[in-house]
């Protein structure tokens, strides 16, 4: 019996092996398939068989055209653990595909030599944020310690030797740019070789400098950027300028005040960065100032910062109302303050008959911005004035309504009746097939409109042929129906529904803003004119409608779904003044939509703390090419819903060091501990503002976490 088996065991290996052979025979033949698929497959299922003498096929199937067979390959590459197969994977790992890119990473590390740890370490400065968390998880995989505090430190150092060399040994573009690339830094070197550059012969090397000074947070080079404000270089005065504000430097203050007085380009800068500044009662004087001497828009913008601090003190405005050649300057003030300086009220009225058109007009402003009924019968009066002044100019030349349509023969899309040469019948017939189908375009758009529930703009048709009246002229008259709404007068609300439909736009603008400021009612009258053509009107309403309050704000809000492009306009008044809670679902169909509107309402969501918007913020995060990315992190945060941190802590790898801060600074407000590592590692990143928000977040989530225990 014994000597029967042990034939019949050796006929079974034999068959064995000739089913093993005609199986690796089809794999070879596989490699030649014109199907992507079927080559990674055989790719994969030699791997497996672990022969050594595959690895020549597995280098050819890493030059493969299509990524996924670049993928297995490198799996394969991997699998080998052959120091050979090092540099190819580094190719790899530079692969336009971040899926070959991620594998190759992982393949790197199953080869545990030096070399492959230096490709790795290497590559995390150069690639995504995808590939970026493969190779610290490769590196984790492959026993190195601090895995990505090692990679982190390593990008941070080469940056830094990339700057340094670029600024020492570059062109002049490449030294501006590394000049403020060094500055982000905050090294102190960086400082000390950026210092003696603010007085560099060439402005723009100068004004690189400086911003780098701005963006290194050190105020020891507020004396020297401050000194730079009396130089007469536009770009360098506005990096200086913007500097400071950065710097958040007190000491600073008189020098920008004495340039948000003198009436230049870059006056407004120097209003807003002492405005950005930690209150104190420098700032505050220092505003009131300007808006007592500033120009009309820095004046105007100073006052409004004011009024919400509480306003100016009112006797030097008092005092300059006495004072011709003050009156300007102190209506201006007045218009900023708002109901803030009603005591100067029984001062500006008597203004309203000034002989002076630009003082009369200023004194309109200011009596409809401190908003007091008691300003009711002095501006109807002043109405009559204004609305008999421009009556007789503004008489229609035509009595009449204009025709709507082309009379006959007059229609420019029309065939013509007689041909003028023998192939005019068929262009005509073209031509008239042409209208036809653009016809049916401009129908099915507006169907789909009216399916989404969007309003689409009709273009306003003209009443007159010709106006004698410029829109200069009328402005007078469009301030005082602005004033009559704002102190909501007896009867204005029909009055500004009359101009509500002029055909002067500066009219129609007025008397919607004036509508907009009468309560819900006059909301209601106004919020249609936002489907006007004209941008400044949709602009001037958005802003008054945002203005008063709930009732404004949701009549905006409501508009939303309604505008197919345009946004924008409604965003914007909502970012400045304020949205109602109610407004989470609108806006978060904005930012699913994508685009620029995407970054104000992922901003307004964050400010509103939309607990049930983060499911809809943390899809966004899931596109790599998001504009809003930065927005919806920093949104994400205000909300502080723990849910979102693990979505959020995979942005503390990615490439751009602005979203690597937002994502840091959501985490800190979200309160989790889960990723101190992380965190930690970016303690050295090369990057000032990711290393302070890291150090604040440690420092939180480690205290949540002490008082957890």
């Amino acid at each position: 019996m014994r000597t029967g088996v042990r034939p019949l065991v050796v006929v079974l290996t034999l068959l064995l092996l000739a089913g093993c052979q005609g199986n690796r025979d089809q794999l070879l033949a596989d490699l030649q398939s014109p199907r992507p698929e079927v080559r990674a497959q055989a790719v994969k299922a030699l791997a497996k068989q672990g022969n050594a003498e595959d690895l020549v096929l597995f280098s050819r199937a890493a030059k493969d055209v299509a990524a996924i067979v670049r993928g297995e390959a490198a799996a394969a590459l991997g699998e080998s653990q052959d120091a050979r197969v090092v540099d190819l994977l580094g190719e790899l790992l530079e692969d336009p595909v971040e899926d070959v890119q991620g594998r190759a990473a992982m393949a790197l590390a199953k080869v545990k030599n030096d070399k492959a740890k230096a490709y790795l370490t290497l590559q995390y400065g150069r690639r995504g944020r995808k590939t970026r968390q493969v190779i610290v998880q490769a590196l984790k995989s492959a026993n190195v310690p601090g895995a990505m505090a090692q990679v982190v430190a390593a990008e941070s150092k080469a940056i830094w030797e990339r700057n340094l060399l670029a600024l020492n040994e570059g062109t002049l573009p490449e030294r501006v740019g590394a000049a403020e690339e060094l500055g982000k830094s905050g090294r102190p070197e960086a400082i000390n070789r950026l210092m003696p550059l603010v007085r560099d012969s060439q402005v723009v090397m100068a004004a690189a400098a400086v911003r780098g000074l701005g963006d290194a947070g050190d105020r020891r080079a507020v004396p020297a950027i401050a000194l730079l404000l009396d130089e007469s270089f536009p770009e360098l005065r506005e990096a200086s300028i913007n500097a400071l504000r950065k710097l958040q430097d007190p000491t600073a203050v008189p020098r920008l005040q004495a340039v948000a007085v003198e009436k230049s380009v870059v006056s407004g800068l120097a209003k807003d960065a002492i405005a950005s500044l930690p209150r104190s009662p420098e700032t505050d004087a220092a505003l009131c100032a300007i808006a007592l001497e500033g120009a009309r828009r820095e004046a105007i913008s100073a006052a409004r910062d004011m009024r919400s601090r509480g306003g100016c003190p009112l006797d030097p405005i008092n005092e300059r109302l006495s004072r011709p050649a003050g009156i300007e300057g102190a209506l201006q003030a007045i218009i900023g303050l708002g109901p803030t300086a009603k005591a100067t009220l029984p001062r500006v009225l008597p203004l309203l008959a000034s002989a002076d058109a630009a003082q009369r007009m200023l004194a309109v402003e200011a009596v409809g911005a401190i908003g007091d009924v008691s300003a009711a019968p002095a501006l109807q009066k002043l109405y009559e004035q204004e609305l008999k002044a421009i009556e007789a100019p503004r008489q229609d030349w035509i009595p009449t309504a204009l025709p709507q349509t082309y009379g006959a023969g007059f229609d420019p899309s029309a065939p013509s009746e007689t041909p003028s040469h023998p192939h005019s019948a068929q262009e005509e017939a073209r031509a008239a097939k042409q209208n036809h189908l653009m016809d049916r375009v401009r129908a099915l758009n507006a169907q789909r409109a009216r399916e989404a529930g969007r309003v689409v703009v009709q273009p306003r048709v003209p009443s007159e042929l010709s106006d004698d009246v410029e829109p200069l002229s009328l402005e007078p008259l469009a301030a005082v129906l602005r004033a009559l709404g704002a102190v909501k007068a007896e009867g204005a609300l029909a009055l500004l529904k009359g101009y509500a439909g002029d055909a002067s736009v500066t009219l129609r603008t007025a008397a919607l803003v004036g509508l907009a400021r009468m309560g819900p009612e006059g909301v209601e009258a106004a919020k249609g004119g936002m489907f006007e053509a004209e941008r400044d009107l949709q602009t001037a309403l958005a802003q008054a409608l945002a203005e008063q309050g709930e009732n404004g704000q949701n009549a905006l809000v409501s508009l939303l779904p309604q505008f197919s492009s345009e946004k924008l306009v409604l965003l914007e008044a909502l970012a400045q003044s304020g949205a109602p809670a109610s407004a989470s679902s609108a806006l978060q169909e904005v930012v699913r939509q994508g685009g620029a509107e995407a970054v104000l309402a992922a901003n307004i969501l964050g400010r509103i703390k939309a607990k049930d918007a983060v499911e809809t913020l943390s899809k966004v995060l899931d596109d790599p090419a998001s504009v809003a990315r930065r927005e919806v992190l920093l949104a994400l945060g205000e909300i502080g819903d723990t849910k979102a941190a693990e979505v959020v802590a995979k942005d503390l790898y990615h490439d751009l060091p602005e979203v690597r801060a937002a994502a840091v600074t959501a985490l800190q407000k979200i309160g989790t501990n889960a990723q101190s590592e992380a965190l930690d590692a970016l303690k050295s990143d090369y990057y000032r503002r990711v290393r302070e928000a890291a150090s604040a977040a440690l420092a939180k989530t480690g205290t949540v976490a002490e008082g957890a225990h």
